[in-house]
């Protein structure tokens, strides 16, 4: 099992990503090949107890920064630390990627240099979202703005496989995000893919409204990109208010911070259900590789549980998982 780590990708590159590299290899023996600049990969490894660890180093001289936009990052650093983890797979010199640099260079450059897995028309980027029962899968979050009712089967099928394997629900439920749970609600869009996903073998529920996403209704929920992106923008923003407003409440006076005292664990059980490390990141699903993209401020824990996370899609041929069920639902007529 061999991940390729962009290095340079992230607010606190390398520290962050080469920590996370090293707890991965410490406590699964997963072989990183840590890429960026040479350099100060080897500075900071100095400080580190690698021996015996499976960790080696590519050099890659350009870093995209996040404030650079996609397209000249594509077209202008031919050697940045995120093109050559793509390279990297390509070449099945590694089996995935794990970022958190440049999200928008990271899903263009790696549908661009290692492809799609064959079948897959889009592939989708997935969030782990937290819900009273547990992690639910919500995609396409940002790599397709447009879609077909084709594109969000295949991201059902993408979904529900991502569902079994790193969320480990056996039965995933799977919805499409509507307007309203009614059969006759939803625009073309929704109508067609409702069709089709209920021709399939899936658990498919049906039509999911919004307030779906987080009540643990369902365990995959499908829709385009653009959708997708706008929903999770809200819905951080509105977790955000409810942390800011819990802690002026707790600070108004003794009884509110002696209250908040006897609750500390309940909080830090709270805090934990949001917390973007535990899932490290987003996958981008359909690719011919693996790739995983991290916040860009991910910290050691959510770089280590990325990597683990692709291990165990790689472990588990998700890809020719994805792949045979297409097959499978082009012969049906169904795609």
């Amino acid at each position: 099992m061999i991940i390729a780590v962009d290095a340079m990708g992230g607010d606190y590159a390398p520290a962050n990503p080469v920590k996370g590299a090293l707890l991965a290899a410490r406590e699964r023996g997963i072989h990183a090949i840590l890429v960026g600049d040479e350099e100060a990969i080897r500075k900071f490894i100095s400080k580190e107890d690698v021996n015996g660890l499976p960790i080696e180093i590519v050099h890659a001289s350009e870093v995209i920064r996040m404030e650079e936009p996609t397209l000249t990052a594509l077209r202008a650093k031919r050697d940045s630390s995120i093109r050559v983890c793509a390279r990297l797979v390509k070449e099945s010199k590694a089996h995935g990627i794990v970022t958190a640099g440049h999200t928008g260079a990271a899903m263009v450059i790696t549908k661009t240099v290692v492809g799609n897995v064959k079948g897959v028309k889009r592939p989708a980027l997935a969030l782990a979202v937290p819900t009273p029962e547990g992690p639910a899968v919500f995609l396409d979050v940002g790599a397709n703005v447009s879609c077909r009712s084709e594109h969000l089967v295949q991201f059902a099928i993408m979904g529900h496989i991502y569902a079994q394997e790193v969320l480990k629900i056996e039965v995933p439920r799977v919805g499409v995000l509507s307007n309203g749970e009614e059969a006759t609600k939803g625009n073309e869009l929704v109508r067609k893919t409702v069709d089709r996903l209920s021709r399939t073998n899936m658990n498919f529920i049906g039509p999911v409204e919004g307030r779906d996403l987080f009540n643990g209704k369902c365990d995959v929920i499908v829709t385009d990109g653009f959708t997708g992106n706008a929903v999770l923008k809200a819905a951080e923003s509105i977790a955000e208010l409810a942390f800011t407003v819990l802690r002026g409440e707790i600070k108004r006076n003794w009884i509110t911070k002696t209250a908040a005292l006897l609750l500390r664990g309940s909080f830090k059980r709270l805090k934990r259900k949001f917390d973007y490390s535990e899932y490290g990141g987003a996958p981008l699903l359909g690719i011919n590789g693996l790739s995983y993209i991290c916040h860009g401020r991910s910290n050691p824990e959510a770089i280590k549980n990325a990597i683990l996370a692709v291990s165990t899609l790689h472990e588990n041929h998700a890809n020719e998982r994805i792949h045979d069920r297409i097959v499978e639902l082009y012969k049906q007529e169904i795609l």
